[in-house]
């Protein structure tokens, strides 16, 4: 059995629970929470075998493979040094980190122990994002061209969108999924990036919008923001036809058209339970075979990326307080 720790028991803890229930080779073995009462009530929820009302306890304990760090992204830095300093591979949520230099100290530190490292944005590892990459490389849309990406919820007043000291703003919490999405499909050959953006009086971005230029002059074009509902869709358009992908974060039906008729559609499949699960069988199989990163989020990509949100959050004097602190 495959034992997993989960460090924070907030929302995001519990997709991850629920992602593992049915499973018969893979656990939630412990929880730990700063609170062993939520810890306790969490477990209780899930039936997982372990309850800590620290981190601590929970990374020395022996049984645990894998740790999975479903904390603010402000604290996934301190939060991820504390399990690999006690030996531990670790799935970290997105975003990584707070910024660059966390997420090079955090990789170097993984490599340097020979642990396994990897960054939990699930659209990554499920099989139908897969997928629409081999429908894009068929030809069957022509040559690829343009690519839109949409990601708004109604989210101005959630603590972790409107406070500096959580990394709040919309790019780390929802900017991110569109920019994966350009990354994934269209690669990473950028020669130019453009923004506008909305700031809320605590200067957080709270809407934006990024065009994003190839060296073979494709474009994407990508938005995101926590002022309003949208479709959350993504589509890349070809000289032969286009691909409608319905969620981007989590895809769960993709739909192909040429010459603007509809001629094939994809869901997600049968057996998925939320989606979670797809990122933890990764990162076993990766252990299981001694790698230190996987294929599907490779270190750099994880580094490229931040490097980029670094850039235009500071084009937008978006400052976190620990951006100056390592």
């Amino acid at each position: 059995m495959f034992k997993v720790g989960i460090i924070g028991a907030g929302w995001i803890a519990d997709k991850m629970a629920e992602a593992l229930a049915p499973a018969k080779d893979m656990e939630v073995y412990a929880i730990a929470s700063r609170s062993l009462t939520k810890a306790k009530e969490f477990a209780a929820k899930w039936n997982i075998r372990k309850a800590y009302g620290s981190y601590q306890e929970l990374v020395t304990d022996c049984n645990v493979d894998l740790v999975y760090i479903a904390t603010p992204h402000s604290h996934h830095f301190p939060h991820t040094m504390l399990a690999l300093e006690h030996g531990k591979h670790v799935l970290v949520e997105k975003a990584f980190t707070a910024n660059t230099r966390e997420a090079e100290i955090l990789i170097n530190e993984a490599r340097k122990r020979n642990l396994f490292i990897t960054e939990a944005i699930w659209t990554r590892y499920m099989p139908l994002s897969h997928k629409i990459k081999e429908i894009m490389d068929s030809g069957i849309i022509g040559k690829p061209r343009a690519l839109t990406a949409t990601l708004c919820y109604m989210m101005e007043f959630k603590e972790r969108i409107v406070k500096p000291e959580l990394c709040g703003g919309a790019l780390l919490d929802l900017g991110v999924y569109p920019i994966n999405f350009a990354r994934m499909y269209f690669g990473t050959d950028i020669t130019k990036v453009v923004s506008n953006v909305i700031m809320s009086d605590a200067g957080m971005d709270m809407h934006e919008s990024i065009s994003l230029t190839y060296a073979d002059n494709r474009m994407a074009n990508l938005q995101a923001g926590a002022l309003c509902l949208n479709d959350r869709q993504g589509i890349i358009s070809g000289t032969e036809g286009y691909i409608r992908v319905d969620n981007i974060n989590c895809p769960e039906l993709v739909e192909v058209y040429r010459d603007y008729k509809l001629v094939a559609t994809y869901t997600k499949p049968e057996d998925m339970v939320n989606g979670y699960e797809y990122q933890v069988i990764e990162s076993r199989r990766c252990i299981d075979n001694g790698l230190l990163e996987s294929a599907m989020m490779p270190h750099q990509e994880t580094i490229d990326i931040m490097k980029m949100m670094d850039k235009l959050r500071s084009e937008w004097g978006v400052v976190y307080p620990m951006d100056n602190k390592y």
